[in-house]
């Protein structure tokens, strides 16, 4: 495995599913994953970068950003609100605004500093008690509230069970983004990406099978 691995298996997904491969932005999940790990991969010219946490990208990306021109980061992660206005410094997007709450304190720090990243709204399509996301009945509400809040909602993400097929989820999240037209598909990780291609993906969010086996400290 490594970059060139995924981003052949990519082209092929994206040749199969009749679309351009440039529809489809590669983020390489570096949370957790050693700075040399990350360096060797800015080295291979990606630019494209997946975060879980503030203060670890905080620590990692500022030096890199000086050294490498272009790159872009991502926050993936749950964001807590008391951590929105860094988050914003940080991050060129926000995969998980899953709460009105959230919503709320973007929109004013949005009016604040006259900038926000891109948004996109997590969606919880297995309704999973312990994870984040909206839940598909009310998605649609929550969407026009962001809107109304004049947030740049720019699509929406999902991780759908491990134990289901993730092609129901994918699919579901695509329902919602198509009867609320938005672009932007968050979804598929390194063992479901080339389905998500398939059902629309814009986003796929690829780690270990780039990187290697994370090794948490």
């Amino acid at each position: 495995m490594g970059l060139n691995d995924i981003e052949t298996r990519i082209a092929k997904a994206c040749q199969d599913a009749g679309r351009p491969r440039e529809d489809v932005q590669l983020i390489a999940v570096s949370k957790v994953q050693p700075n040399d790990r990350v360096e060797a991969v800015l080295q291979q010219g990606h630019r494209l970068f997946g975060e879980n946490k503030v203060q670890e990208a905080a620590g990692k990306w500022p030096d890199f950003r000086d050294r490498y021109e272009n790159v872009q980061v991502h926050l993936i992660g749950p964001l807590q609100t008391n951590k929105a206005r860094q988050a914003m410094d940080l991050f060129d997007a926000i995969h998980t605004l899953d709460r009105p709450k959230l919503a709320n304190t973007l929109a004013r720090l949005a009016q604040e500093t006259g900038h926000c990243p891109d948004l996109f709204i997590q969606i919880n399509t297995g309704e999973e008690p312990q994870k984040a996301g909206v839940s598909p009945a009310e998605a649609d509400g929550f969407i026009a509230e962001c809107r109304a809040l004049d947030l740049p909602i720019k699509g929406l993400m999902c991780i759908p069970p491990v134990d289901e097929t993730p092609s129901l989820h994918f699919a579901l999240l695509q329902k919602i983004a198509n009867r609320n037209g938005l672009a932007g598909l968050s979804m598929g990780m390194s063992s479901d990406f080339e389905q998500a291609i398939a059902f629309g993906a814009t986003h796929v969010r690829v780690g270990s099978a780039i990187f290697g086996e994370r090794t948490p400290a």
